[in-house]
């Protein structure tokens, strides 16, 4: 197709600095030394100085004051430093604010949110390098500010701009455009010379998948993409989704999934201040709390829907499931599969929260409220297995 030829000549992307490209070629370099690292960085002051703020940020501030950028390098970490590098660098290859109908900066604090997500994800289950995952789920999408760039800034243009329903919004694109914003982030990030299994994820619409059947970083990024909606959307199920799969696809315990969370928002304001993004944790955090709370809801709902007097017999215990009637099994299995499984997550979620907030605060009322809906929601479950044997 011609335009990704164009594309991969380089016509109409916003070039990466040439500190990103090299930075690049180091970090996918095993044999690469800090000394290389640091000695390229100092070419760019301006990125020299964020590197050196952030290394003294609260967050990874401890002790005497990094003064120079190798002091900045022990501080952050090896990877670290090479991750906000291509970070910054990236970020600097696009405006800020809103152009149009696009919102830069939203844009950029899903990607934030994703990247944080996938390199805790990386890091929890092992599968992959958090570096790479991070750098991966925050391109995710990298195309749709190019294809902005390219085919609806200034032109008189119903197109709608957004990161989800992901696959009505590629279908729409490719319709109006004969491309959609995937395929131009393929070209884009092979053209920056990204490595060639981070540029892969770009294939995949982001859905999580067994891992035998796609590469575990592609994986990875779905889920981190399934994180976002939780944290960014009011669309239902979505909490429970981000659960179930990271325990299906990674086999993460649901107090693997809490850290998750916790990791994820942990470093979130400090990351988006060294990429100069405004990100408001309270209200994000609020969000996801929302998010579990709707879930609490629904779960409600179901419990309702079982409860005894609505049954003319007397129910069977799970041990004598085999001797009753298939209808009287198959209401069990729901009792187990779709209220105590969900119910347990947003139980230990909300405990998690409310033991890493300050008690006194908003986003600490609304855990230990969330905390207290769940174990009596749990209660009520535990007493309707009482009745019904």
């Amino acid at each position: 197709m011609k335009i990704i030829d164009q594309l991969e000549s380089g016509y109409a992307l916003p070039p990466l600095s040439t500190i990103a490209v090299k930075l690049l070629e180091l970090a996918s370099d095993d044999d690469s030394s800090m000394e290389q690292i640091v000695s390229l960085i100092e070419k760019d002051p301006a990125l020299t100085v964020r590197l050196v703020n952030l290394a003294n940020s609260p967050f990874f501030g401890t002790g005497r004051p990094a003064a120079s950028l190798s002091h900045a390098v022990m501080r952050l970490g090896f990877n670290q430093i090479k991750l906000m590098a291509l970070s910054v660098s990236l970020r600097g290859a696009f405006p800020m604010g809103r152009v149009e109908q696009f919102d830069y900066e939203l844009f950029w604090r899903v990607s934030l949110y994703r990247g944080l997500a996938a390199r805790a994800l990386a890091r929890r289950s092992g599968v992959a390098n958090p570096e790479e995952a991070f750098l991966s789920a925050i391109t995710m999408e990298i195309g749709l500010p190019i294809f902005f760039d390219l085919f609806v800034k200034g032109r008189s243009n119903p197109l709608k701009l957004d990161l989800e329903p992901l696959g009505e919004i590629l279908e729409n694109e490719r319709a109006a455009h004969g491309i959609d914003h995937r395929e131009v982030g393929t070209a884009a990030l092979s053209y920056w010379r990204f490595p060639a299994h981070i540029v892969e994820c770009q294939k995949f619409l982001g859905e999580p998948a067994c891992l035998s059947a796609r590469s575990v970083l592609c994986a990875v990024c779905g889920l981190a993409r399934l994180f976002s909606k939780i944290v960014l959307s009011s669309q239902s199920g979505a909490f429970r989704t981000f659960y179930s799969e990271a325990a299906r696809i990674l086999c993460l315990s649901h107090e693997d999934i809490h850290e998750i969370v916790i990791e994820t928002f942990a470093g979130v304001e400090t990351i988006a201040h060294g990429l100069k993004l405004e990100v408001d944790k309270k209200k994000d955090l609020m969000e996801v709390m929302e998010n579990a709370n709707r879930a609490l809801v629904r779960i409600s709902r179901k419990i309702s829907q079982y409860s005894a007097p609505q049954f003319p017999e007397k129910l069977p215990s799970f041990a004598s499931i085999d001797l009753k009637s298939k209808t009287v099994s198959d209401t069990l299995q729901a009792v187990a599969h779709e209220i105590r499984n969900p119910l347990t997550a947003v139980g230990g979620f909300a405990r998690r929260l409310a033991d890493s907030l300050d008690p006194g605060s908003q986003p600490g009322i609304y855990a230990r409220a969330i905390l207290n809906e769940a174990l009596r929601l749990e209660e009520v479950l535990s007493r309707m297995s009482l009745d019904f044997v």
